[in-house]
């Protein structure tokens, strides 16, 4: 269980404190494996070298989807089923996917009200979410900042086939078409320099993704979590974390 004390000893004092980074892209994409390239996240930890913490609300579905049906591959399940598990308007419906998306919303408050710096990992097809949400974040003192994973839907589509969790192609392409139509209106929102495009249809050997994450990172990555804390809200909530701290 995350303590709040716990969290706003570390938040004072982690190096990527008040910086929250979208990650956006649709199933596909491969934005998992591009955060743990651009960020330095090992494989089943949720944090990065930088300090910021993973929000995926994706891992508390598949934990579900493993723990109750022995596996995570959607795509082979009954119609019916498919339905119950995602579909809201289903009459049938669990509630399975307003649950986990509930629980991931909790450990995104968690980390936030310890300003620790987070990694929010979505598809990013409904803008006015992330607007909303990027928003919220800003009202705390957050610098803000998206990686915007892009690939054909030919690529989407092939690396969907070949994910654990398999989407139906379906979604998959909806997914697609509408984060393509955001694409622009995020750059416009973040900014050029708080906007980082990142093309993954190649598939690169080790060398090769080495040589592109290291030139990506020193591109924007690393010069926007180092960067110092302008935002008033921020200086204010620090200097007085170290004052109670000080009692």
């Amino acid at each position: 269980m995350i303590k709040l004390i716990d969290l706003l000893n570390e938040g004072v004092y982690d190096p990527g404190i008040f910086k929250a980074v979208f990650l956006a892209g649709g199933p596909g994409s491969g934005k998992s494996y591009v955060a743990s390239q651009l960020f330095g996240i090992p494989e089943k930890i949720n944090t990065s070298t930088y300090g910021l913490k993973l929000v995926n609300q994706d891992t508390e579905l598949e934990r579900f989807l493993q723990k109750y049906f022995g596996t995570v591959d959607i795509d082979n399940m009954p119609d019916e089923l498919f339905r119950q598990l995602t579909d809201p308007s289903d009459d049938d419906y669990s509630g399975m996917r307003t649950h986990t998306k509930g629980l991931s919303k909790q450990r995104l408050k968690n980390y936030t009200q310890g300003r620790l710096g987070v990694i929010i990992d979505g598809t990013g097809h409904k803008f006015n979410s992330v607007k909303n949400e990027r928003q919220d974040l800003m009202k705390l003192g957050y610098d803000t900042f998206m990686v915007f994973v892009n690939t054909s839907l030919e690529v989407a589509q092939k690396r969907n086939e070949e994910r654990p969790r398999v989407l139906p192609a379906d979604v998959v392409e909806k997914y697609w078409k509408n984060v393509q139509k955001n694409m622009a209106v995020f750059q416009g929102l973040f900014g050029n320099a708080n906007f980082l495009l990142v093309d993954n249809n190649q598939h690169l050997n080790p060398k090769q993704a080495q040589k592109k994450f290291n030139m990506l990172v020193g591109k924007g990555i690393s010069k926007f979590i180092k960067r110092p804390i302008k935002n008033k809200q921020a200086k204010k909530w620090i200097e007085k974390q170290k004052l109670l701290g000080k009692r």
